[in-house]
């Protein structure tokens, strides 16, 4: 897309108070109705839709009135709030000419206000030439609806983050000075792209240097999985500077392997095609012995030993974040510490295993016990109310039952107060058959009678009639 910023000198603050009205209403719409943005922007008198005319003159939004009235930003908007940010905080006064066009981003140089030049990469993701984001890059993560810009601020949020963490490793990387949405600000790189350069003085020692910058990055826990000659950029002393990183993954992702032979396989094949290295040559001479093979051959995924530093985790990389490492580290110590446990626990419950197993038995036996006591108590007061000379003899017939029964629990449980409690109760039955019975039952009739009237002279003339019936 082309970038002209002639217009952007002659925007004004209503302008610009639109044009974030319409980005902060895209955070939950894809198309922002133009209420929400006259809300939004709370401007008077009507104002808002008057900008709104002026904003789609200068292509900044794209207005769809497919289901309803609304707006969208566009790149160009995009780009306009960026730029005005990054210039008001003073990071560069001045935009020139296109440098660099890619698959996901524009270069542009910029002028600082002391005439340093550097540069301004725009990421545009969802173009044409490259649309499959979601399934290619991870800026998404969990979420599953997306936007292209802000899947374009993602991208540079990223790729801001690993060159400032690169540069502080010490790698040769353009330096980070500044990002504000999908806009990363850096130093430009005095040089051109591998792939333009024809001849090397010292292609060996380039081949070398760039190989092992691979596998240093890989030793620090990154993959940069685009490494080819459109991401190398080389001087003219052949030193060489690496560009392009959104997309650097951890070497713990599952296809870290496959993303670290397809880096190596680009710089071999480049090599050999472009300046006739005999790099194959010479693994082939040296197949002789298996030292010499593994020394001279393309270094291996598996032979690679993270001892420089974990930027994978610093950094939360694809793959590796530091939530997951937490987790891990939780599950292990936890994994640790589970055994020990386990295994005190089975001893003490082996240990308490029998002492419970006794008591509920002899529990058991004395509830059967009890249960056929209270079986005879039953009987008993059936039979006590036929007549007092049947009872008399019936206990007596119970008390050698009983004796027999109490013989067996004082023999096999050793408790004679259960014993004594049930003669107790038995007594209690016997009195209870004599004549105690109707006068329970008057006695609970009259309290149930006394507790349903309450108060009044009805309650006392019924109370003296319950009275003289149970005198009766």
């Amino acid at each position: 897309m082309k970038l002209t910023v002639d217009i952007l000198r002659y925007l004004s603050k209503d302008d610009f108070r639109v044009l974030t009205a319409v980005e902060m209403g895209m955070r939950n719409h894809e198309i922002v109705p133009a209420e929400l943005i006259d809300r939004i922007a709370a401007l008077k008198h009507g104002g808002t839709y008057k900008v709104l005319k002026n904003l789609l003159k200068h292509k900044l939004l794209h207005h769809d009135a497919s289901k309803y009235d609304g707006f969208r930003l566009t790149y160009l908007g995009y780009d306009y709030l960026a730029i005005k940010t990054l210039v008001n905080r003073g990071v560069f006064t001045a935009v020139g000419r296109q440098i660099g066009v890619g698959k996901e981003s524009d270069i542009f140089e910029v002028a600082t206000e002391d005439g340093t030049i550097l540069a301004i990469k725009l990421h545009r993701l969802g173009r044409i030439s490259f649309r499959a984001v979601k399934s290619k890059r991870d800026y998404l993560k969990h979420r599953s609806s997306y936007n292209w810009l802000y899947l374009s601020r993602l991208a540079a949020l990223k790729e801001f983050a690993f060159m400032k963490a690169l540069q502080e490793h010490g790698f040769p990387v353009p330096n980070a000075v500044d990002c504000n949405r999908h806009c990363v600000v850096m130093s430009l790189v005095q040089g051109y792209p591998l792939v333009q350069v024809k001849q090397l003085q010292n292609p060996d020692t380039v081949f070398e240097t760039i190989v092992g910058l691979i596998v240093r990055l890989a030793e620090h826990g990154l993959i940069h999985c685009d490494f080819n000659e459109f991401n190398i950029m080389i001087d003219d002393d052949e030193e060489v500077t690496i560009i392009d990183f959104p997309q650097m993954v951890s070497v713990s992702h599952r296809n870290a392997q496959m993303y670290f032979d397809r880096d190596v396989e680009c710089i071999f094949k480049f090599f050999t095609r472009r300046y006739n290295l005999s790099v194959e040559e010479k693994r082939e001479e040296s197949d002789g012995s298996d030292e010499d093979a593994d020394e001279s051959s393309r270094p291996r995924f598996s032979s690679i030993s993270k001892e420089s530093g974990f930027l994978d985790k610093e950094l939360s990389a694809s793959g590796f974040t530091r939530k997951d490492q937490e987790d891990i580290e939780r599950f292990i110590e936890q994994g640790e510490e589970d055994p020990v446990s386990d295994d005190e626990g089975t001893e003490e419950d082996e240990q308490h295993a029998e002492p419970i197993v006794k008591n509920f038995d002899s529990q058991c036996s004395l509830k059967e016990d009890e249960v056929s006591t209270r079986g005879e108590k039953v009987e008993v007061e059936d039979q006590q109310s036929t007549g007092a000379t049947e009872i008399h003899g019936r206990e007596s017939e119970d008390t050698t039952d009983q004796g027999d029964g109490g013989g067996e629990i004082e023999s096999e449980e050793d408790d004679g107060e259960l014993v004594k409690k049930l003669t107790k109760q038995r007594r209690k039955a016997i009195r209870a058959a004599h004549g105690g019975g109707r006068k329970n039952f008057s006695s609970s009739s009259t309290s149930r009678n006394v507790y349903k009237d309450k108060g009044g002279s009805r309650s006392s003339h019924n109370s003296k009639l319950h009275k003289s019936s149970s005198i009766w």
